[in-house]
């Protein structure tokens, strides 16, 4: 993160530590706000990637899992970068800002994703920049998000998924939710005058638990090649495309797609801890024994207590009902809805 920025930012009553920022002590305060109201968020637990070059489409296209060539200029997609075995190792927010592609990705693996994705280039006519030290992501949600964006002089994109260009550029999220990528220059100005529009500062926290409210995942580097795209529920939340050419893992996510029903996906569910378990975290089923059924994704603190979280588990334990965290005896979990069917 950029010093200045940084700086601004503790100045305002931010806390920072590895890849993620809180405005209290208590980290659940950041997150009761984001339920009541209009929050905004620096997004330090995500990196950016631009990619620029004539062939930068052609480039993403033959590695990612959607279908960048069909991206339109006013549009963003989730995607995925998968290792030859189908597993995931990054889930993308991809979108373009004028003949540039920017892609977001967890800052925690977004070096190692720039070094590798840097090692397929070889003649293709594009370059793939870090652009974390130039550009700045701010995350705004709640009933009053547009208002904050217009009292900023910045356009609402008409559409969930749909971008709009201007002294920065708005990506419009399920949920009442926006990203806002700024040029560093824009970056202090527009954060100021959203918080004077209502929006409440909140930290890494918030923005995670609205994440798992909307069933949408992200691969961090604990849980890195352990799911299939279709386990992650990506396929359903419009990051998988199966009629374009092949990348690397797509003969194993076309036949997990064609072939069989799926044995694992993705669930919320709540649990009675005091702090969240660290992705990876394993989950049991009593059909199962000691044997791991799932794995926790992501997970944050819940507003009125206790912990939500996105697992992978296996479709027979949810079905069953009856799941554990940590522990074949350890805290139960209860499921929650999610914002979109499992079919």
């Amino acid at each position: 993160m950029n010093a200045n920025w940084q700086t601004h930012l503790e100045g305002k009553g931010a806390r920072f530590s590895e890849f993620s920022v809180g405005f209290h002590e208590d980290e659940r305060l950041d997150v009761v706000a984001a339920e009541k109201g209009t929050v905004l968020v620096p997004l330090c637990q995500l990196g950016a990637i631009r990619a620029t070059g004539e062939d930068a489409a052609a480039f993403l296209h033959n590695l990612f899992s959607n279908d960048v060539k069909k991206l339109g200029p006013n549009e963003a997609q989730l995607t995925s970068f998968n290792s030859p075995k189908g597993r995931m190792l990054a889930s993308i927010l991809l979108w373009r800002e004028g003949n540039d592609y920017l892609l977001t990705l967890s800052a925690d693996i977004h070096a190692a994703m720039l070094k590798k994705l840097s090692m397929y280039v070889l003649r293709s006519k594009v370059r793939l920049m870090d652009d974390s030290t130039d550009s700045v992501l701010i995350g705004l949600a709640g009933p009053q998000a547009g208002a904050a964006l217009e009292a900023a002089g910045l356009h609402i994109p008409g559409a969930v998924k749909a971008t709009a260009s201007g002294v920065a550029t708005v990506v419009r999220l399920e949920g009442a939710r926006f990203i806002v990528s700024a040029p560093l220059s824009e970056a202090a100005g527009l954060w100021d005058i959203f918080a004077a529009a209502g929006a409440v500062p909140a930290g890494s926290a918030a923005w995670r638990w609205l994440d798992i409210t909307q069933g949408q995942p992200s691969v961090t580097l604990p849980v890195q090649e352990e799911f299939v795209a279709q386990m992650l529920n990506y396929e359903l939340i419009g990051g998988v495309s199966f009629n374009k050419g092949c990348y690397p893992g797509q003969e194993i996510v076309a036949r997990t797609h064609y072939l069989g029903k799926l044995k694992k996906r993705m669930y919320r569910v709540h649990g009675d801890v005091d702090a969240p378990p660290a992705p990876g975290t394993d989950v049991y089923a009593a059909e199962f024994g000691e044997q791991s059924a799932g794995k926790v994704v992501m997970a944050a603190p819940a507003p009125a207590g206790g912990v939500d979280a996105l697992v992978v588990l296996q479709t027979a334990s949810a079905e069953a009902g009856s799941v554990h965290l940590d522990s074949p005896d350890g805290v139960p979990l209860s499921f929650l809805p999610l914002p979109y069917a499992l079919g």
